[in-house]
């Protein structure tokens, strides 16, 4: 692509999602070479995070010669093998987040509160990572607290499975993950529209909430959405190791096609 053909692309994106502050760190998705270590916020660039869901794409993580930053356990999705993964965790070469997330958004097996925090407590001393819904952040206190106690950093997040909230909605989220001790704020919402992109980026883009932010669509645009909110300093980039079930989610290999090699650590 040529610099005109660069500029002209970011400048539709400002125009199409109608963004105040969008700025030019886009331009690493189409120059490898360049890398983007600054964002709105000051924030280091985005890690990238493999999402684990199956033993088939554990066993995939522990060959990788080149991993991501991170490794996502699905708990709830891995909970009928994980007698038998527990202890292959170790040759995993990222560190790890740990989630069971909650069936109402998004949890598999229909696990309850109480064989959700089993699994997190369990597997906390394998984790860098713990990422617990802001709904189970009051009923999970003792073991935020008790991964805080173990410097284990703390993701308390939000599913929006149908549609995106309001800024003004999603910032008074953030600040309820931050008086829990969130140290990112992570947001998935509905982006079937560009106004559902538009929120979404405006309050990425716009809000300063005192905590790391890792923003991201799901949905028609939600390809798109992930792009533009790396380019805007989304603390996190979530991609499949496998065939994702999550529609505008993208594979590692995908990201790393698209210039994301450059988010690489």
């Amino acid at each position: 692509m040529t610099k005109p053909e660069r500029h002209a692309g970011c400048a539709t994106a400002r125009s199409s999602c109608g963004l105040r502050h969008f700025n030019e760190s886009c331009a690493f998705v189409v120059r490898p070479s360049v890398t983007a270590r600054s964002s709105i916020r000051g924030h280091r660039y985005p890690r990238v995070v493999g999402v684990i869901t199956s033993p088939a794409e554990f066993d995939f993580a522990i060959r990788m010669n080149e991993p991501p930053d991170l490794f996502e356990l699905r708990l709830d999705r891995l909970v009928r093998v994980i007698d038998r993964l527990e202890n292959k965790i170790s040759k995993l070469h990222a560190p790890v987040v740990i989630t069971a997330r909650h069936p109402m958004e998004g949890g598999a097996n229909r696990l309850s509160q109480l064989q959700r925090h089993n699994l997190l407590a369990r597997f906390l001393s394998r984790a860098r990572y713990i990422d617990v819904e802001l709904r189970s952040a009051p009923i999970f206190v003792s073991l935020l607290q008790q991964a805080r106690r173990r410097n284990v950093r703390r993701i308390i997040s939000v599913h929006h499975l149908k549609s995106t909230p309001s800024s003004s909605r999603l910032r008074a989220q953030a600040r309820a993950a931050k008086t829990h001790g969130a140290d990112f704020f992570k947001v998935a919402t509905r982006t079937d529209t560009p106004m559902q992109l538009t929120r979404l980026i405006d309050f990425a883009v716009g809000s300063d909430v005192g905590i790391a932010v890792s923003a991201m669509g799901i949905g028609k645009l939600g390809t798109a959405s992930r792009i533009l909110l790396a380019c805007c300093g989304s603390a996190l980039v979530y991609v499949s190791l496998g065939r994702s079930e999550i529609e505008g989610q993208m594979s590692l290999d995908q990201v790393r096609a698209l210039s994301f090699a450059a988010l690489k650590r």
